[in-house]
């Protein structure tokens, strides 16, 4: 049996480079890339992406859309890893834990859009919560997350690793503006009604996420607390090879998180800190942004539309 051909187009920024290191020696696919030389030959490219059976794009959005409008061989297809088809109805979601039945859909699927890093941790916490009516889709979301400066693609990694290190930024908050891209994804995705307001920050590490969503509980039903929250999730992720629920004593016993922990894995661990006395909840996600955030969700998508090839 021929293997199929995986084509990897941009697969010289943080998120190819860690998907090529994660398929190279692997026996039942042929990874393919283009030389240098021809990277940016829109010919060679277009040639590359036709004759492949499954193409990951790794780059920007303008230029993901440029490469979707050159496919003419209705076999090909297609992960993207920009944000460019994130909320089009006609992809498939490529986060296989977040609803029953979503890991088939991806299998079947001919182009599949895969999650931002941010979205899906916020997705991952939201999402269920929403489903069993224990946050109503209008409560009025904040998110605020803290990632490793390789979210920022090479631009974050020469700034902290390059000549110039040494005046890097130990932390900085962006996203002022309120109006970050992965706002969208993050309302469609997860079933809120209006958007959330989310607060992004790079830290000064390599890579890896804390995420995190506060809830009061004067807002939610009389009878939702943190027990019936984490009890929720728990129940949602019981299957889930690569999302963990934290048990709620462990999680209770925790006096910080670390965002780095879970780096060099394709898994993401949720929490749930309940403050009775006060009669609040904060909902936690901790996941490597280049694993499940990034280039290990490809793969993990890659796997499952492997299995329809």
């Amino acid at each position: 049996m021929i293997p199929p051909l995986v084509f990897i187009d941009g697969d010289q920024g943080t998120t190819g480079l860690q998907i090529h290191e994660r398929l190279r020696d692997r026996s039942d696919l042929k990874l393919f890339t283009l030389p240098a030389a021809e990277r940016k030959d829109p010919k060679r490219r277009a040639e590359a992406i036709n004759a492949c059976d499954i193409a990951i794009l790794c780059l920007p959005d303008d230029a993901a859309r440029e490469a979707m409008d050159t496919i003419a061989n209705p076999a090909v297809r297609v992960i993207d890893a920009s944000s460019a088809h994130r909320t089009q109805p006609d992809w498939t979601y490529g986060f296989p834990e977040m609803a029953a039945g979503q890991a088939e859909r991806i299998a079947n699927a001919r182009r599949v859009t895969n999650p931002g890093c941010y979205p899906t941790g916020a997705i991952g916490l939201l999402r269920p919560l929403l489903q069993a009516g224990l946050i109503p889709d209008s409560y009025p979301v904040s998110i605020h997350a803290v990632s490793g400066y390789s979210g920022r693609g090479r631009a974050g990694v020469e700034e902290h690793e390059g000549r110039g290190a040494v005046n890097a930024p130990s932390y900085q908050v962006y996203g002022l503006e309120l109006a970050h891209k992965h706002t969208p994804e993050i309302q469609r995705h997860a079933g809120l009604a209006q958007r959330p307001i989310f607060v992004p920050a790079y830290g000064a590490f390599r890579q890896g996420i804390v995420l995190t969503v506060p809830l009061e509980l004067r807002l939610l039903a009389p009878d939702v607390d943190g027990a019936a929250l984490h009890e929720c999730l728990a129940r949602h992720y019981a299957e889930a090879t690569h999302v963990h629920v934290l048990p709620l004593l462990e999680s209770c016993a925790l006096k910080h998180l670390d965002p780095q922990m879970l780096n060099g894995t394709n898994d993401m661990r949720l929490s749930v800190f309940p403050n009775t006395a006060h009669g609040h909840v904060l909902l936690s996600a901790v996941f490597d942004n280049l694993g499940k955030g990034a280039s290990g969700a490809a793969v993990q998508n890659l796997n499952l539309m492997l299995t329809q090839q």
